[in-house]
């Protein structure tokens, strides 16, 4: 009997032991915080992909960076040329870190979603896998800005299949314009990673909670030259190990 994706999840979710069955705050017991700035927030990471060139990642751990964001993949058809030295570099340096896949508007989710799976390993020591939306106006191939319904379907595609490969719920990684276009109300299941540079995230996200706030694009750690992406995690440090120890992804 042919499976859909959708009842592939749920058999996963039943047999596999995937670690996405909620992902509510109050029910992971996690305390939040409430602060307006970066800095009342104790858990920070940075996101990173081949213009970072080379990470020290021992120094980017002690420097006090508690997890990152390695960019693996693009559309169906591209790999960041530091992925994996990236994502083995940080394991050994024992550095929180999760894959992130850069959505192309001129590919259906599902053949995305094949491309990421191919490329990034199952690690139970991982961070869930994020899916980065976002315009492209200024791409050489495809500038196109899909329609609600399309956007979202195809968006559905690929969390669908990477959930269930890895057995976890993906993050969704989505800018403001992005959101105040096409998402606004949408995928109320999943956690949501925000980018607000000037601003709180809760300013300028129309009723859209976040787990991790990318706060600049202009940081600096020890162990990176240059400017580095920097985020903020939505809750003590208390908080932050019980998230990871319910979002952990399924090993082979």
């Amino acid at each position: 009997m042919r499976l859909s994706v959708l009842g592939l999840v749920a058999a996963l979710t039943l047999l596999g032991g995937c670690t996405s069955a909620t992902l509510d705050a109050a029910d992971l017991g996690l305390a939040g915080v409430s602060g307006s700035s970066p800095q009342h927030y104790p858990v920070h990471g940075i996101d990173v992909s081949k213009y970072q060139r080379d990470v020290d990642w021992e120094a980017v751990r002690r420097g006090g960076v508690a997890f990152a964001f390695i960019k693996s993949t693009e559309g169906g058809d591209r790999v960041d040329s530091r992925f994996r030295e990236n994502w083995d570099a940080a394991r050994a340096a024992a550095v929180p870190r999760g894959a992130y896949h850069f959505f192309y508007h001129c590919r259906s989710g599902r053949e995305q979603a094949k491309w990421f799976i191919a490329n990034v390993p199952r690690d139970p020591q991982a961070l869930p896998p994020v899916l980065d939306v976002e315009w492209t106006p200024d791409s050489p191939t495809c500038t196109r800005r899909p329609a609600r319904d399309e956007l979202v379907r195809e968006m559905q595609d690929f969390l669908d299949l990477v959930e269930a490969h890895y057995g976890v719920r993906p993050i969704l990684y989505i800018p403001i314009d992005v959101h105040r276009d096409r998402l606004v109300g949408a995928f109320p299941r999943y956690e949501f990673w925000l980018r607000a540079v000037k601003d709180h995230p809760t300013a300028v996200y129309e009723d859209r909670p976040f787990r991790f706030w990318q706060w600049t694009a202009t940081g600096t750690v020890p162990g990176i030259s240059g400017e580095v992406d920097r985020n903020a995690f939505s809750g003590t440090k208390e908080d932050w190990a019980k998230w990871l120890k319910a979002r952990r992804p399924r090993s082979n």
